[in-house]
């Protein structure tokens, strides 16, 4: 499936819904119930030290506002949850290596990471589990460089690198080709909107363009198929 260059916007891959598509989200859980997330396909908690527990509940928010806005695109993709995050929006490259890797195991199409870190000494782990991803044929989408900081992994090799553009609808993105590699893509930092609560006093930011991108990916894959295949 070739994923074409350029402005892309929802309507140019409708009557897609994500179909067919699986998703892990991995993020602070998510409450399945919400009414913008309908439901999820399972999930599972994972430990600082990287181990597999039952529980994926979202107790921050975070991961059920990302989700919301994937489902907002790809409203009939199938939803996996990992949950890196429990009380606080910090967790560790183990529990990150063991959430890619079980994204993996679950056949995934796509594997959204609106997370990050700056630390360089994680880089050689993170570079392994997600050439293990691409070799399986799923894309992490992840955010990538802002503001001088390059996040991993999402500005490794091997990755959807996500950056942010303020400047584009939630239903659109634009992506840039990069020689030998996967895509960046520009995208929205907005999320799907809360009823009665302003857009300046919502979430937003680079975690969001992550999820509004991995959402128009869900389409893409609907539409041509799974390929880690990304080109003009």
């Amino acid at each position: 499936m070739t994923f074409p260059a350029g402005l892309l916007k929802v309507d140019d891959f409708r009557p897609a819904t994500g179909e067919g598509v699986r998703i892990v989200v991995v993020d602070s859980g998510v409450h399945a119930s919400h009414s913008h997330i309908g439901s999820v396909a399972g999930g599972v908690g994972v430990s600082p030290a990287g181990t597999l527990g039952d529980d994926y509940l979202d107790r921050l928010g975070h991961g059920t506002a990302v989700t919301a806005a994937i489902r907002e695109k790809a409203p009939r993709a199938e939803v996996l949850i990992a949950r890196v995050f429990d009380r606080r929006l910090d967790t560790t490259v183990e529990a990150l290596v063991a959430a890619i890797q079980w994204g993996i195991a679950q056949h995934a199409d796509l594997i959204n990471l609106s997370l990050g870190t700056a630390n360089a000494g994680h880089a050689e782990r993170l570079q392994a589990v997600v050439g293990q991803a691409a070799a399986a044929g799923a894309w992490v989408v992840a955010a990538g460089e802002q503001d001088g900081t390059r996040w991993l992994p999402g500005s490794l090799t091997q990755v959807v690198s996500v950056a942010l553009d303020w400047t584009l609808p939630r239903e659109a993105c634009v992506v840039e080709p990069r020689d030998g590699n996967l895509p960046i893509v520009r995208a929205s930092g907005f999320p799907r909107p809360i009823p009665g609560v302003p857009p300046e006093r919502n979430l937003k930011g680079l975690s969001f363009a992550v999820a509004n991108a991995t959402g128009l990916l869900a389409l893409a894959v609907e539409r041509g198929g799974r390929s880690n295949k990304v080109g003009p």
